[in-house]
């Protein structure tokens, strides 16, 4: 440990105030924020608990989420409020929750959850006050500039991906005079779904897969599912998927789409809807506009049902979209979204790994300002 910190419990050098039911004092007109164990807002208050410049971690729920509060507020039971005692800086308690692995505390089952009494014996290297305040400089500065950062990457996602819908907007919007106007029941030789039956899974099988493996845009392979034989031949009967066919995430998370991209034999749930062309369209194209803002516009007319969202087969077969008769010109189409989403595709795996970065780095200074190296 460097010279003049010193190694202390949490129970020396802070407070942890539980939290209460927020009836007991919520009310439209109250002046102090209710949050929860993720620093989520939750109402207001007509009383408080915790200071400003209190710390707040998951009592139950979310345990590894720690939230300073820069006002007096109200916390529930689901949530502990740690403040620093006189010689602890908040900000810098607050910096030591942030680097610290609360899942190693974890005592619940299936809800995470921590006990007080094992916070208070979490050991926290604490150097002097002015030390302490300086390593706080020094991490705000740092992490403002990182958040700044990761805002940037983040609207950057959100630009490359806005730029293609934009794009797919523009390509099913077009009316040239060698474009047909069609229903998707009119151009598809089947339209229907999965089986309604929740099945018997097995650690090994024919492979099942549930809208939850297309909400990427293509299919995921590797979290997949498997069923016996028994169950798979009985459901190959009405539904056989090749490749070239699209599933449609009709439950849910609806209206996403993926190509079926390899020779596999497998089955579906009923969150799938399951589309085979006719050859008067390329499964590509039609892949494209199912996904495309103009599809989504009518997709969200369509949906149906209270809570869960879902699309019924009558009207994903009603679905109507303009394209050109020409499959050489289908083809050329295609090849134009291809590469631009090839661009987009690039571009976010980009950003992505500058977010990750960036995390990272977070991390590491934390580390640092934790073991005396900054």
């Amino acid at each position: 440990m460097k010279e003049g910190w010193q190694s202390m419990c949490l129970g020396e050098v802070l407070e942890i105030r539980n939290g209460r039911n927020q009836r007991e004092v919520e009310s439209t007109s109250g002046e102090f924020p209710i949050y929860g164990s993720a620093g989520n807002l939750m109402g207001m208050a007509t009383d408080y608990i915790c200071e400003a410049g209190t710390t707040i971690i998951g009592r139950k729920g979310s345990i590894n989420n720690p939230v300073y509060v820069q006002t007096r507020f109200w916390n529930v039971d689901t949530a502990f409020g740690l403040a620093a005692k006189e010689g602890l800086d908040s900000r810098f308690l607050y910096f030591f929750c942030l680097s610290y692995d609360f899942t190693a505390h974890n005592r619940g089952t299936t809800i995470p959850s921590l006990v007080k009494s094992e916070l208070l014996q979490i050991e926290i290297a604490v150097p002097p006050l002015p030390e302490q305040q300086r390593i706080v400089a020094l991490l705000d500065e740092a992490f403002a500039g990182l958040a700044t950062a990761k805002s940037n990457a983040e609207q950057n996602l959100q630009n490359a991906r806005a730029l293609f819908d934009s794009h797919l907007q523009l390509v099913f919007s077009q009316r040239g005079e060698e474009w047909v106007e069609k229903s998707l029941k009119e151009i598809c030789e089947k339209i229907t779904d999965g089986t309604h039956q929740t099945p018997k899974y097995f650690s090994e099988g024919v492979v099942f897969l549930s809208s939850r493996n297309v909400t990427s845009g293509k299919i995921d392979w590797d979290n997949i599912k498997y069923i016996d034989n028994a169950q798979h031949l009985e459901m190959h009967r009405r539904v056989a998927p090749r490749r070239g066919d699209i599933l449609l995430a009709k439950n849910g998370t609806t209206g996403v789409a993926a190509i079926v991209d390899r020779d596999t034999v497998f089955d579906i749930y009923v969150s799938l809807a399951h589309i085979r062309a006719l050859p008067v369209i390329r499964p590509q194209l039609l892949l494209h506009f199912i996904n495309s803002p103009a599809a989504k516009v009518q997709f969200n007319q369509r949906l149906k049902g209270v809570g869960v969202p879902n699309l019924h087969l009558e009207e994903i077969r009603e679905v109507r979209l303009h394209f050109p008769e020409d499959l050489m010109s289908q083809d050329r189409l295609v090849a134009e979204v291809d590469e631009l989403l090839e661009e987009t595709q690039r571009l976010n795996r980009l950003y992505e790994r500058k977010l990750a970065a960036l995390e990272e780095l977070k991390k590491s200074l934390l580390h640092q300002a934790f073991n005396g190296e900054l």
